[in-house]
């Protein structure tokens, strides 16, 4: 029933999607340029509260748990599993107040409306895979617009989207850079729920009536942890409640 459903409702998703990316992307232009960064995050949330809500089209349930009181005067990295890109629109909207920044592929930064013009203008990194030296200065520059602002990253430590729902180990370079830079972040996993369902037909029909969820969990405590260790608890985090185990290497 999720995939019938799913043929009729997709398209009228697929068109009020399109059309909030469209409508935004002038809209983002003209607060960036005319009135700095201030306007243009404004711009940016709404435009994400749009997109995240969009998923009502599908007859999706969208619930954010944050029980955790966090800081908005200090850096913090978001750690998080990734299954589709649907996951982003209610990371930006929920934890709008933590000025939340993304790590992407600098090949995201041209040709989607709003999307790209927000990666290339709204702070966060954009990295070359293929250009390891790139990619470390972009998150040092991250890093040090995060100490400057008290801006947040969100790092998917996983470092590609899990497709069917089961994480993978999660790596460790990004979080140990940005660590290198900003040692006093606070480290906050989050854990996402079924996004990957509406994309398990593929693009076409997208999955009806799915359930939504991320929850913000506890911080870390990181003191006298490396890189590696703090990755692992945040995995496992994570792993403990989606009740996945870890796979064995």
């Amino acid at each position: 029933m999720n995939k019938f459903l799913g043929y009729i409702f997709s398209p009228l998703f697929y068109i009020f999607f399109g059309l909030v990316l469209v409508i935004f992307h002038p809209i983002q232009w003209i607060c960036y340029r005319f009135f700095g960064y201030r306007a243009h995050k404004a711009a940016v949330d709404l435009l994400n509260f749009f997109l995240t809500y969009s998923d009502l089209l599908l007859g999706s349930s969208i619930t954010f748990l944050n029980q955790q009181q966090l800081p908005t005067d200090q850096p913090i990295i978001f750690v998080a599993n990734h299954q589709s890109m649907y996951d982003i629109p209610g990371l930006i909207w929920f934890l709008r107040k933590y000025h939340v920044k993304f790590i992407s592929k600098i090949e995201l930064t041209k040709g989607i409306p709003s999307i790209s013009y927000n990666l290339k203008y709204g702070g966060g990194a954009n990295i070359d895979r293929k250009d390891s030296k790139q990619a470390v200065s972009e998150l040092i520059k991250l890093g040090r617009r995060m100490k400057e602002h008290n801006w947040s990253a969100m790092i998917f430590a996983e470092g590609t989207r899990a497709k069917d729902g089961q994480m993978k180990n999660f790596q460790v370079g990004g979080i140990a850079t940005l660590l290198k830079v900003v040692p006093h972040a606070l480290i906050v996993p989050v854990a996402i729920e079924n996004s990957w369902k509406l994309v398990q037909y593929g693009t076409y029909p997208l999955s009806f009536g799915e359930k939504l969820r991320w929850t913000v969990l506890k911080p870390l405590d990181i003191t006298n942890k490396n890189p590696e260790e703090i990755v692992l608890e945040a995995e496992n985090a994570i792993r403990s409640k989606l009740n996945q185990v870890k796979p064995a290497e």
